[in-house]
């Protein structure tokens, strides 16, 4: 059993780390509470326990001081909603005396939130004296929040020291993180095959580095590909390209070449004569595009090929889409990834998707729940797979 869900939290005040960065539109309306969703076992495990909640997050990024457009008020009455309908307290200054006041008049089972942390620069700084005041409020520090666990904020990575060993801990998101994480970089089944999509390669050259001592296939889409298509010699118009990581792009394909990893690059591509939802749409081979036009996609060739690499495989990591899937025209790619990764999952591979856009992508496309896990953590698990120590899983580990 974890440490989280082996500790009686009764009469106890915890501090969780939440990651409640949510998307709101003009009306100050969530648009996607995902996050928030995520952290709801966590909080109800302590409730369960006859505990009490103290919750802590930033939103956005705020400059030099409060700003009503970054408050975290408007998450108070879904929270409360998602959480069964329970009154969620509010104090509006984490460290204030309405902070401490609440705090201190808490019975078991209520939920605080406090204001945003990124109200005070010091947060960011990982300042010690703010980590201490926030500290200050609970008996137990609980960190659930893997997406600013690469960042050594006061909330993620000094606050941990004010707490005994035995009462700082991982939540059951952050345990779940950790735990798909490791079995992807340090158990995985072979074949294991990496997916890594996106707009650059200079996003990804780290991650990318790293995987060649782990995987056996390395399958590479989206704006990122062309770089690579382009140092091997090929046309490709007027599609992405970073001049400036074409050197880097041919030693990562030498040095796969040499520890025998399979690099996988689209054979061909849906391509346009302009970035628009409304271009002329054609296809080409990837190395052959012609002036004047950009791949968007890869295409009917590379999408059968990638898939045959998915549905072989034991081990899945998949971070980035393979074109630009918000536009409709050019998200067939990324469509078929997510149904080969799926399929292959159904057949007992572990998979793994993080990052943003292949978040959202498999929640568009109706797949999120046909995967082993989805990763909450966009920067945090591209940092963790790039070998990096996280300072937020640093922190709690410490002992």
């Amino acid at each position: 059993m974890s440490k989280f869900s082996a500790y009686d939290f009764k009469d106890q005040k915890a501090l969780v780390r939440v990651d409640f960065n949510v998307p709101l539109n003009k009306q100050f309306e969530i648009t996607d509470d995902t996050r928030m969703r995520a952290a709801i076992p966590t909080i109800q495990k302590i409730r369960a326990d006859g505990g009490m909640v103290i919750l802590m997050s930033h939103l956005g990024r705020p400059k030099g001081g409060p700003e009503e457009k970054f408050s975290l008020k408007p998450l108070i009455k879904h929270l409360g909603e998602l959480l069964g309908g329970v009154s969620v307290l509010f104090a509006d200054d984490c460290i204030g005396k309405q902070a401490y006041s609440l705090a201190g008049n808490m019975k078991p089972g209520d939920v605080l939130l406090l204001e945003n942390l990124r109200f005070y620069s010091q947060e960011e700084q990982g300042d010690e004296s703010f980590a201490k005041k926030l500290a200050a409020l609970a008996d137990v520090y609980v960190n659930d929040a893997f997406g600013t666990a690469h960042r050594a904020h006061a909330s993620t990575a000094v606050i941990a020291k004010f707490f005994p060993v035995e009462k700082r801990m991982f939540g059951l998101l952050m345990e779940g993180e950790v735990k798909s994480a490791e079995r992807v970089l340090h158990k995985s089944e072979k074949p294991f095959t990496a997916i890594i999509g996106g707009a650059k390669v200079s996003d990804k050259i780290l991650i990318i580095e790293n995987l060649l001592k782990k995987a056996n296939d390395i399958i590479i889409g989206g704006g990122m590909a062309y770089t690579f298509i382009k140092a091997q010699g090929g046309k490709i118009g007027n599609s992405l390209c970073e001049e400036d990581r074409l050197d880097i792009a041919r030693d990562l394909l030498k040095r796969a070449a040499e520890m025998g990893v399979n690099i996988h690059l689209p054979s061909d591509s849906v391509i346009a004569d302009k970035f628009d939802a409304d271009a002329q749409v054609s296809t080409a081979p990837s190395n052959a595009i012609p002036d004047g036009w950009l791949g968007l996609d890869i295409g009917e060739n590379a999408r059968s090929e990638f898939r045959n690499v998915i549905m072989q495989s034991k081990t899945i990591l998949w971070n980035g889409p393979m074109g630009v899937f918000e536009m409709e025209k050019f998200q067939i790619g990324t469509k078929a990834v997510a149904e080969a990764v799926a399929e292959a999952t159904e057949k007992g591979a572990y998979s793994l998707v993080g990052g943003g856009d292949s978040v959202a992508a498999v929640n568009q496309f109706g797949f999120a729940d046909k995967v082993s896990y989805v990763s909450t953590g966009g920067g945090a698990m591209l940092e963790y797979f790039e070998g990096k120590i996280l300072p937020g899983i640093a922190a709690v580990s410490a002992f």
